[in-house]
């Protein structure tokens, strides 16, 4: 494999003795050559223009040994030496295109980078489609604020519970951080309430407003145990829209079991309480109230008095506990037994109580 050294005439002497712009020209004839060819060659010739080049880039300009790493930064069997000469220079114009989204970079090269370099490098990294916790760790610890946010609303980027706990330590001073932060995820309860603990009211009305339906469940449930209220809805939903399609549908016929159950299956909350009050005459609030609960009870009461089917019941549950916290299969079955014992008139009854309770509020 002898074709690096056929395509630049002279080439061992350029290597030992070129000024800068025959070794320019050598670089961008040679990993030109290697760039046509990478998808066949092998070890050994990945080897060979390894050697070559990693010779010859040394001593070249920076332009060129960006547009080197630029060339080789989708390439997944570039030059392994060289990924790693150009990755860890101190220039972002060389590097950046390698932490970008080289896959010859590996996890323990990405921790080293960002623990030595500056802020651009940090930045670059932040960038990567994929990201483990022990890199993470050290930008969540280095980076500043523009390199923070950046990291955190890339959906590729793992976190560990440190990386966690210190991006909502940072978030308490940093607004946009935290709505980004609360709306990851892989955000567990926990953290999701300590994020709210530590954070203004209005972040934490944004962050309710912006949040997909099963996320509004758990920001409730945070909220009510930070505030010691276990049932009571801290944010108000806004109801509007999710009841202006409720009344069209009712005037077309259209609002039945099906209709409250496909709102449920797909997680829109705001369409199926407004269905449901519809339906049976309680109140929005009363019934937001109810649903956010921890007790599957007022759904059972629900289903049961609207004379719905288990089907639907359990839709109801799912949309209550949300899509990243289903039920465990002993609870469903708890539930479902609960629903078949529970008696058409007892659960007329407690609706009758519900209406009449909130007439006098």
């Amino acid at each position: 494999m002898l074709a690096a050294y056929a395509l630049v005439p002279g080439l061992d002497d350029v290597v030992n003795h070129g000024d800068p712009l025959r070794r320019a020209e050598a670089v961008r004839q040679i990993s030109e050559l290697f760039v046509q060819g990478a998808a066949h060659f092998r070890s050994d010739h990945v080897a060979l223009f390894d050697g070559v080049l990693t010779r010859l880039v040394a001593e070249t300009e920076i332009d060129v040994r960006g547009e080197l790493a630029a060339r080789l930064s989708s390439l997944t069997n570039a030059p392994p030496e060289l990924v790693r000469q150009l990755v860890c220079d101190e220039d972002i114009g060389i590097a950046g295109p390698l932490l970008r989204r080289s896959p010859m970079v590996d996890e323990a090269t990405l921790v080293e980078i960002a623990r030595l370099r500056g802020q651009t490098h940090l930045m670059a990294i932040s960038e990567r489609p994929l990201l483990a916790p022990p890199v993470t760790d050290v930008i969540v610890r280095r980076g500043d604020r523009d390199v923070v946010r950046k990291i955190v609303a890339n959906a590729g980027a793992e976190f560990s519970t440190a990386g966690f706990n210190g991006l909502i330590r940072r978030s308490a001073q940093d607004g946009v951080l935290a709505l980004a932060v609360g709306q990851r995820d892989d955000l567990s309860a926990p953290l999701l309430k300590d994020l709210l603990a530590c954070s203004a009211d209005a972040v934490r009305r944004r962050l309710f407003d912006v949040a997909r339906p099963s996320a509004k469940i758990a920001i409730n449930r945070a909220m009510s145990e930070l505030s010691g209220a276990p049932t009571q809805p801290t944010v108000q939903r806004d109801f509007g829209p999710a009841q202006r399609a409720v009344v069209a549908l009712l005037n077309t016929g259209g609002l039945n079991e099906a209709t409250v159950r496909g709102f449920a299956t797909s997680f829109q909350y705001e369409e199926t309480v407004a269905a449901l009050s519809a339906l049976s005459a309680v109140r929005l609030s009363t019934l937001d109230q109810l649903l956010v609960g921890e007790r599957n009870d007022p759904i059972l009461v629900l289903g049961k008095a609207l004379g719905f089917g288990w089907p639907t019941a359990r839709a109801m549950i799912g949309l209550r506990t949300g899509p990243d916290r289903m039920p465990s299969p002993p609870d469903i079955e708890e539930a479902r037994l609960n629903f078949e014992r529970l008696a058409p008139a007892t659960a007329q009854r407690v609706l009758n109580f519900w209406r009449s309770r909130q007439s006098y509020e």
